[in-house]
């Protein structure tokens, strides 16, 4: 058995790649390391595959498992089950930069399997997962020919961290992560609170130079290995054929594709296609061949039409942003609503607030934690004029939602003050071109007309890139047909001040700072213009709630008087609930929150628990009920299981002879709190209220 082992240091960590020890019947398998957390990830494919299914079939599972920190799965079933969220979004970030990676041609069966093995708590293993996927390619036969890494970058007190820890990460101001050759950078995900473009770019350099590090150390692993990658042999066509088909569909094409209105370009393009194929009918070698070309001709077309004739197929500059129109409060049952078109793109964002019992429990391997702020997308197949199966959200729509839920997320109003959950729920009901920035505008819309309190107005606009020797265009607001033959798909969110949300995905090298900083720059102006036509709409957060937002109310109780409002089995506030129709939430610390759909019975609440909770006061009158009677006095309830003496001398202003001369058990007197002694007991006065 050989076993390799390499390793990097990379800030004040370090990490370990090692190779030969685990799991050698996978195609290629590696244990990424740093601290106490440890991810093993393989890759294995299909060498002699036939079927070409018109895409690679590429699969990448990310799996945390609980024992990796010694926790056993909540729940009935303690065996981990579905994808969670997080799984899902690892998976994504570990697909999107490796997918194009792979030789042209190659069209195996293939699958990254990443498994989280240990976890220490501190080291993030979703790097250590991004590495180890791409390095199990790397060094195994499966056609991958190049190396990549990836890293996480925080800003603390204004400085660039590599890789920070679980605790670091609280601190940071931005989470940055990025993954890429060692010539250029091939994915960026990032949150940040209002990071500014110039920071970004260095934070993008500072990044890649950390990747070349890590690449150093998976080519020294490699050069200890006798690797040979699987052969490709790519698809041909001839090149006479296609010369001609090209000359002879250029014109058509571009008419085609410079119709306005997304679904006649689509029937022109298509008509167009079987017009072209008709001749090859009867040749089945030659069909599918020409069927590629005709694909490749289509995007060919395209993109000479961006570079050299500098025009985008729908007639605008490209800096422009298509016409946005939107409307807040078009629902009127719920509590916050908004309509956001842009072009043939439009959502529907409702807003709903609860309380934290309504907040969302994740259970990972690292414990459980509270979600009091969620986005839900939903891209219904109506939307884009499709028709298939409707099975619950896929990756790419918890993706979608992740990427707005980041962006809205750093605007939210925080403390005490601002208890409610939140969900949104974006609905896409038409689609060309970024439905993710959609459901950002849309969301921070119907926050907005809800009335909650955000700290700035968030909007999003997707980027694009066209690039080829040596020209390049950059391009505001793109569609779907950009976005599918361009070279970058770019989104950027944020406020005026600066960036809470960046996702990026690169096709090509040679992407330098500068065009990267003038995306950036071109990608803020659009910004501000959709900030503009949303003010026009809703300028700021509405003073107050909308009628039907249920209201909240945070009191703090003493820690002893919590049994109180609670009472035995929970009789009490099970009975303030039945009263009033409340929701009541209370933390051993004291913190209460009272959630009420209608005012009048939050203040009905409200009252009760103070009662409840109340101390006496000396001087103060109380309306008090007789409990008990003895010989010397009589006990009356002033306040809820609170009880002082009424001494027999101080029941009238004159002499009483028996103390049921004066009162009865159960009878209702106004009486004053003359003390409360240090060991709790109240001396009460009738007397001292009588005129």
């Amino acid at each position: 058995m050989k076993v390799i082992k390499e390793s990097i240091q990379l800030g004040d960590a370090e990490l370990s790649i090692e190779t030969g020890k685990l799991a050698k019947q996978a195609h290629g398998s590696v244990v990424v390391s740093c601290g106490e957390t440890m991810v093993l990830a393989s890759c294995v494919g299909t060498e002699d595959a036939k079927e070409d299914r018109g895409f690679f079939p590429l699969t990448v599972d990310y799996r945390e498992n609980f024992y990796a920190a010694g926790r056993f799965p909540g729940g009935f079933f303690k065996r981990e089950g579905r994808l969670s969220t997080r799984e899902t979004l690892v998976c994504r970030m570990i697909d999107r930069p490796m997918r194009p990676m792979f030789t042209e041609g190659y069209i195996g069966e293939t699958q990254i399997q990443c498994m989280v093995i240990s976890a220490d708590g501190e080291n993030e293993s979703d790097i250590l997962g991004m590495i180890g996927g791409a390095a199990a390619a790397y060094l195994s036969p499966v056609p991958f020919p190049q190396a990549m890494a990836s890293v996480r970058v925080g800003l603390i007190d204004d400085a660039l961290v590599v890789n920070p820890t679980v605790s670091q990460r609280e601190k940071s101001s931005l989470d940055l992560v990025v993954s890429g050759t060692r010539d250029a950078i091939a994915m960026v995900e990032a949150g940040a609170e209002f990071i500014s473009e110039e920071t970004m770019v260095e934070a993008l350099e500072f990044a890649h130079r950390h990747i070349g590090m890590v690449i150093d150390g998976i080519e020294r692993i490699r050069e200890q290995m006798d690797v040979c990658k699987w052969p490709v042999e790519p698809s041909k066509i001839d090149p006479d054929l296609y010369g001609r088909a090209q000359v002879r569909l250029k014109d058509e094409m571009i008419a085609a594709l410079t119709i306005q209105d997304k679904a006649a370009a689509n029937r022109a393009v298509k008509e167009l296609k079987e017009k072209f194929l008709e001749e090859y009918q009867e040749d089945e070698e030659l069909l599918p061949m020409m069927g590629r070309a005709f694909s490749m001709i289509k995007e060919t077309v395209f993109r000479a039409y961006v570079l050299e004739q500098r025009k985008r197929t729908d007639g605008r500059a490209f800096d422009e942003v298509r016409p946005i129109w939107c409307e807040v409060g078009y629902l009127p049952s719920v509590h916050g609503s908004a309509v956001f078109t842009r072009g043939e793109t439009q959502a529907l964002v409702s807003l709903t607030m609860g309380t934290s019992t309504d907040s969302q429990v994740v259970d990972s391997m690292l414990g459980e934690s509270k979600a009091r702020f969620m986005l839900h997308y939903n891209f219904p197949p109506f939307s884009v004029g499709e028709t298939r199966p409707i099975r619950g959200p896929g990756r790419r729509e918890i993706g979608h939602g992740a990427l707005a839920e980041r962006a809205l997320a750093p605007v939210l109003p925080k403390g005490d003050d601002f208890p409610y959950t939140l969900r949104l729920v974006s609905e896409i009901l038409e689609s060309n071109g970024s439905s993710s920035m959609a459901s950002v505008c849309g969301g921070c819309l119907a926050m907005m007309d809800a009335g909650v309190k955000i700290a700035s107005p968030v909007a999003g606009v997707a980027m694009g890139l066209v690039m080829e020797d040596g020209k390049y265009a950059i391009l505001t607001d793109i569609q779907g047909a950009e976005d599918h033959y361009g070279d970058m798909d770019f989104k950027v969110t944020g406020t005026e001040q600066g960036i809470t949300a960046l996702q990026m995905d690169i096709k090509v090298q040679g992407l330098t700072r500068e065009i990267m900083a003038e995306a950036l720059a071109q990608a803020r102006a659009g910004r501000l213009h959709i900030l503009e036509k949303m003010k026009e709409t809703i300028e700021a957060p509405r003073e107050e709630y909308r009628e039907n937002v249920p209201q909240i109310h945070t009191m703090y109780l003493p820690v002893d008087k919590i049994r109180d409002v609670i009472g035995s089995g929970g009789k009490v506030i099970k009975s303030i609930i039945d009263k009033t129709g409340v929701k009541i939430d209370i933390e051993d610390d004291g913190r209460c929150v009272i959630f009420s759909p209608k005012g009048s019975a939050l203040k009905t609440a409200i009252e009760t628990i103070e009662e409840l909770i109340a101390v006496p006061e000396p001087g103060k009158a109380y309306k008090g009920k007789v409990k008990r009677i003895v010989d010397f006095g009589a006990f009356v309830e002033i306040l809820p299981n609170t009880e002082g003496l009424l001494h027999i001398s101080e029941i009238a202003n004159y002499r009483v002879r028996a103390v049921t001369d004066e009162l009865k058990e159960g009878e209702e007197v106004m009486v004053k709190v003359l003390s409360v002694e240090h060991n709790g007991r109240i001396r009460l006065s009738r007397k001292a209220l009588l005129v």
